[in-house]
C-alpha cells in the first residue's frame, strides 16, 4: 500500500472510532435521566355540553433513573389552564397534570399542552380535543 492509501485508511478508522465513542457517551448520559411515561398523550373529551366540567387529568410515571422536575407547562391558548406537580417526581413515582378547558365556547377544539422538564425528553407535547355542544335551553310549561 502506498502512503496516501494508508493515510486515508487511518483517517477513516479514527473518524469511525471517534464517532462511535461520542455516540456511546451520549447514550449513557441520557439513560441516567428521568423519563416521563404518560398513560395517554391525547385526551379526547368527545362531545361535552356547553359550560360543563372541562377538567381532565394526564397521569404519568417516572420510569427513568433520576428525579424529574417539571419546570413549566405552556398551553396553546388562554382557554386552557394546566396545573403541574410542585415536588420532584422520583424514579418509580407516578403523578398527574390537571388540564382545565373552558367549555363556554361552542364548537370543536384541539389544544396543546407543552410540558417542560429535566426529563430525557425535555419537552413533551400533550393534546386535548373534543366538541362543545350548545346547552339546551330549559323548557317551562
Amino acid at each position: 500500500m502506498n502512503y496516501k492509501v494508508k493515510s486515508l485508511v487511518s483517517l477513516w478508522v479514527f473518524l469511525i472510532t471517534f464517532c462511535s465513542a461520542s455516540l456511546l457517551q451520549a447514550q449513557s448520559a441520557t439513560t441516567d435521566q428521568g423519563i416521563l411515561a404518560f398513560d395517554l398523550e391525547v385526551i379526547d373529551f368527545g362531545e361535552v355540553a356547553q359550560n360543563s366540567d372541562g377538567a381532565r387529568t394526564f397521569t404519568f410515571k417516572n420510569v427513568g433513573k433520576s428525579p424529574v422536575v417539571i419546570a413549566d407547562i405552556k398551553t396553546s391558548c388562554g382557554c386552557t389552564v394546566a396545573t403541574k406537580p410542585t415536588a420532584p417526581i422520583m424514579p418509580g413515582e407516578s403523578s398527574e397534570i390537571t388540564v382545565k378547558y373552558d367549555t363556554k365556547k361552542v364548537g370543536a377544539f384541539s389544544k396543546s399542552i407543552t410540558v417542560v422538564s429535566n426529563a430525557q425528553e425535555g419537552r413533551k407535547v400533550l393534546k386535548i380535543k373534543g366538541k362543545v355542544k350548545k346547552a339546551e335551553a330549559s323548557k317551562t310549561k
